[in-house]
């Protein structure tokens, strides 16, 4: 209210007592499922592999280049969530390979890259989503905790990545390489210290073998996902977001974002195709970010700090040894 009896609405401009003022909206809905901004056909003759394909994000990306017309190889550990996976896939109408993989060991990253030859034909797209996590205070993390997660994030994807760069550099063929970041990679992840960390080499691995093969015309792009609730999201993560096992609509999700919503895995599966299109040719060494601006929210002042042990539900520090 000013002195003069008006007030002043969200945009700044004065309005007379009484009169309503704009109420948060926030950022519209997504195309249904099926839609695209991409031409049908796309990646026609395109091999597409996508580790962690068989669930999750890592599906959804996948079906939106099935969509586009690729030929997909997805790669995981679980054989039977591959199998599941192919099946949803290929009623999108495309070619679906499977590969049982686990990317830390480099021999089975060498077969898996075999395996998609002899299926299709070189990977012209490497996503890289397989990662590992689960939320542990730093003080508790075992080593054997710390060496997971770094290896399934970060040496794994390095491995597969040279893989495919070793395979085009041989070939003399170009090819576009997605790295699946976090945000914070730039801001840290208390709670999630190992995932943080192996996640802030994922996006330097952006940045360096950018430079390094383009001249070759490799592309390396990352692609952060901001809160995107799936089945698949395991219920530790889940708790850790949002203090509750909620499901993907739950309005504590959705209140917690600028965008006033919660992101659709498709989401993520248009920006993923978008990178990898020949409309985005000159886009290399660059991470985008998914997430309606919720990793640039800041208060005007900033809540109580509750320490994370407390965020846990862990009532006492563990011994030191």
């Amino acid at each position: 209210m000013t002195s003069d009896g008006t007030r002043r609405n969200d945009t700044g401009e004065t309005a007379t007592d009484g009169a309503p003022t704009p109420s948060p909206r926030g950022l519209p809905a997504p195309p249904p499922p099926g839609a695209s901004a991409l031409p049908p056909g796309t990646f026609d003759g395109t091999v597409v592999l996508v580790t962690g394909g068989g669930s999750g994000l890592g599906l959804a990306i996948a079906a939106e280049f099935a969509r586009l017309g690729a030929d997909l190889v997805i790669a995981s550990r679980s054989a039977p969530r591959l199998a599941a996976a192919r099946a949803e896939l290929a009623a999108l109408g495309g070619r679906v390979a499977t590969a049982v993989c686990d990317i830390r060991d480099p021999d089975r990253v060498t077969a898996a890259f075999e395996a998609a030859e002899a299926a299709y034909g070189l990977p012209g797209v490497l996503v890289n989503n397989a990662a590992a996590n689960f939320p542990v205070p730093a003080e508790e993390m075992s080593p054997n905790a710390w060496r997971a997660v770094l290896d399934a994030t970060l040496t794994g994807t390095f491995f597969m990545t040279r893989e495919f760069a070793r395979r085009h550099l041989a070939a003399d063929a170009p090819g576009s390489v997605i790295n699946i970041g976090a945000s914070y990679a730039w801001t840290g992840g208390p709670g999630f210290a190992h995932s943080a960390a192996a996640k802030a080499g994922v996006r330097s691995l952006v940045e360096t073998l950018a430079v390094e093969w383009g001249p070759y015309g490799i592309q390396v792009n990352g692609l952060v996902p901001g809160l995107m609730p799936h089945e698949d999201m395991t219920r530790d993560i889940r708790a850790a977001l949002t203090g509750t096992d909620t499901s993907a609509a739950a309005s504590p999700l959705a209140t917690r974002q600028p965008a006033l919503r919660v992101g659709a895995p498709r989401e993520l599966g248009w920006a993923a195709t978008f990178l990898a299109s020949p409309y985005a040719r000159f886009i290399t060494g660059h991470t985008l970010v998914v997430d309606g601006a919720n990793w640039q929210r800041r208060s005007l002042v900033n809540p109580p700090v509750v320490p994370l042990r407390e965020q846990l539900g862990r009532d006492t520090h563990p011994p030191a040894r």
